[in-house]
């Protein structure tokens, strides 16, 4: 009998996701939340909240006692774990259970089984399912591991047998590197999932990422839901996805497809999970995981089959069979799935945080679909992932759904903080990701993430900026108009109306360091824009909502976007976007401390390590300090020949963006 209260014991676009079919399938939802989290869209989509301590993951998101707390406080009957945080903690799932819960997963044994990945690579061998070569011994210490990878031979790969997502994983090229990435691999997994244990495994060089989605019930039912490619990746971390996998042979799918059933099996699993695998060069493929959850990426496998799995899973744990065979699944079109990030692309992809001032995706477009945690005036914090959200496209083939995922990519719209988007999109339109010529090493190889956002038609954008700043003046006009005694005096005219001569306003922007002043003729139905090196006619003015401006400037119809955050205005204009500055008459400049022997951090995070002291010599390019943020580490280093002359951090120390974190001093 399915449950009618459901507990989310998760945050941002994976709760509101699962509440999203929660709540059509007629269950009450229950949002829990830290206290960074209290206003939050995931708290806003649910139909009742709890706070469950702290911003910090470990007092609230993953502190077990608080969650079973918050069960049984609000009459919970279920609790879904989404996926990261406690989704695959094998001990969550024992404890929801003894509290007379129903847990929305797998069986804990399931997860124990798959949660080191040193004994999911001996499951998964007694299965009959290929592994690469390593060492996958458990307890295997590090002298074994540098013995281990003398006979595997380098390129190795050190991975965190309780993680993923990137997370606890290193490449390393020589023996002589060996020691100190498993240290910082060591570090890195026991922040994020509590366990440093590690494996390695010989490094195939430049394989492609697949993976297959199953589905298994109570009543002895497993099959799979056919492939995902999840190749485009970043230090290891996913970045595009797509169903189904391209340019895979078709007996190589089937095996792989088998493969991963016949390891659910090996393991009694239930709902929905997910088994990946390494493609060679070669056409052979090779066991890497098991997710014993939801994955991040299953909307394009939802988009392809046709089945939610949210509501698969919940009918799963309620103790329903499924009602469909193997031979029920087909994939009918193509479905690409981009993950957009508040991250600075141009700053090594540096997390970002701060106010979401502005976001608009684009509406009302057959097969696209769009999964977000956030809306515009949300906040991205430094305690959580800086995903704000997942653009997904179907298509009736895979052109046609990357072409769709490329537009949809161009007409989103941000402001407030730097992100991924234009990153995004030319992966989306890169000649050889249309190709499908996937692998691992995709972005690193075309130098992708080098390349810059197009500037765009300055004279255009620039116009666009003097329009919106102009009609909303005329506005202000306006509504001052109604509240004078005579407000069809001429002299209170909206449109700054002159006698024997035009109504006019002068703008100045700073354009990316340029100043340029406007002198803004106010004509019939227009403006005329004057300044020094030309003059831009302006005529049929059409403001729409969310910052929308059509405008026919000099003879062409042009439709834009501008967006104002007080005297930052956006312009977004046929994929570009553009930021100027409405310089205010009689504001102070604004200038920056640079230089000056200061090393700032770019980012908030917690100082992990500390490797040079005050006095010390160091050379360019030198590791300095370690910065934990987003979970992941952050290696600062000297910029360089120099000497550091303070260390004003220690081991532990909570610092914010832009404080100074080494005094330094380059060398003459």
């Amino acid at each position: 009998m399915m449950f009618r209260r459901l507990l989310i014991a998760n945050r941002g676009e994976i709760a509101c996701r699962i509440a999203r079919t929660a709540r059509h399938m007629g269950l009450r939802v229950i949002a829990v939340h830290s206290e960074a989290d209290a206003g939050s869209a995931h708290v806003r989509a649910a139909d009742e909240s709890i706070c469950i301590g702290p911003a910090r993951p470990q007092a609230s998101y993953l502190d077990i006692d608080a969650l079973i707390d918050a069960a049984c406080r609000t009459g919970a009957e279920a609790v879904h774990p989404g996926y990261g945080f406690l989704s695959e903690n094998a001990g969550f799932a024992e404890r929801v259970a003894a509290a007379g819960l129903t847990f929305v997963g797998p069986p804990a044994a399931a997860i124990q089984a798959m949660g080191s990945k040193s004994a999911a690579k001996q499951i998964a061998a007694e299965a009959g399912v290929p592994l690469v070569p390593g060492c996958h011994e458990p307890d295997a210490t590090p002298e074994r591991l540098v013995v281990a990878a003398k006979e595997i031979g380098y390129p190795v790969l050190v991975k965190a047998s309780a993680g993923g997502g990137g997370r606890g994983m290193r490449v390393v090229e020589r023996a002589e590197d060996l020691l100190a990435a498993l240290a910082a691999a060591e570090r890195e997994a026991e922040a994020a999932f509590g366990d440093g244990t590690l494996l390695l495994e010989r490094y195939i060089a430049c394989p492609r990422h697949v993976e297959v989605q199953v589905l298994a019930d109570t009543h002895g039912n497993v099959l799979h839901l056919l492939d995902r490619d999840c190749s485009i990746q970043r230090r290891h971390q996913k970045v595009i996805e797509e169903a189904p996998a391209p340019g895979l042979p078709g007996s190589m799918r089937t095996e792989m497809g088998a493969a991963g059933v016949r390891l659910a099996r090996a393991i009694g699993y239930v709902g929905a999970g997910t088994v990946e695998f390494l493609v060679g060069s070669d056409n052979t493929f090779h066991f890497i995981e098991m997710n014993t959850r939801l994955q991040v990426e299953h909307p394009v496998t939802e988009m392809v089959t046709g089945l939610d799995l949210v509501a698969w899973q919940l009918r799963i744990a309620a103790g329903e069979p499924l009602t469909f065979s193997q031979e029920d699944i087909a994939a009918t079109g193509h479905a690409v799935e981009a993950r957009l990030y508040a991250e600075d692309p141009a700053r090594g992809f540096l997390p970002q945080t701060g106010r979401l001032s502005h976001l608009a995706f684009p509406e009302d477009r057959p097969g696209l679909r769009v999964d977000s945690g956030v809306e515009a005036g949300d906040e991205i914090t430094p305690f959580y992932d800086p995903m704000i959200a997942k653009i997904v496209a179907w298509g009736e083939d895979r052109d046609h759904a990357r072409l769709a995922l490329a537009d949809a990519l161009a007409d989103t719209h941000i402001v407030g903080l730097n992100t991924n988007l234009f990153f995004l999109e030319s992966l989306a339109r890169h000649t050889a990701f249309a190709d499908g010529l996937l692998d691992t090493h995709f972005i690193e190889r075309h130098g992708i993430a080098a390349e810059k956002p197009p500037a765009g038609d300055m004279e255009t954008m620039r116009a666009f900026a003097a329009i919106a700043v102009l009609e909303d003046r005329s506005a202000r006009r306006r509504m001052a108009q109604e509240q004078v005694p005579d407000r069809y005096s001429p002299w209170g005219r909206s449109d700054a109306w002159r006698l024997n001569s035009q109504g006019s306003d002068r703008l100045t922007f700073d354009d990316n360091g340029e100043t340029v002043t406007y002198e803004a003729i106010h004509t019939f139905g227009g403006y005329r824009l004057e300044c020094s090196e030309n003059t831009v006619s302006i005529a049929s003015v059409v403001r729409e909502t969310g910052g929308g401006l059509t405008a026919e400037i000099d003879g062409r119809h042009r439709r834009g976007t501008v967006i104002a955050d007080g005297s930052h205005l956006t312009v977004f204009l046929g994929g570009a976007q553009r930021d100027i500055l409405l310089v205010t008459p009689g504001a102070a400049a604004m200038s920056a401390e640079a230089g000056g022997g200061r090393l700032t951090s770019p980012m908030p995070g917690t100082v992990v390590r500390v490797l040079v002291e005050a006095g010390q010599t160091v050379r360019k390019d030198e590791p300095l300090v370690v910065l934990e943020a987003m979970k992941m580490e952050h290696t600062i280093t000297a910029p360089a020949d120099g000497i550091v002359e303070a260390m004003p951090f220690t081991v532990g120390d909570r610092v914010e963006e832009g404080v100074e974190l080494v005094g330094f001093r380059a060398a003459l």
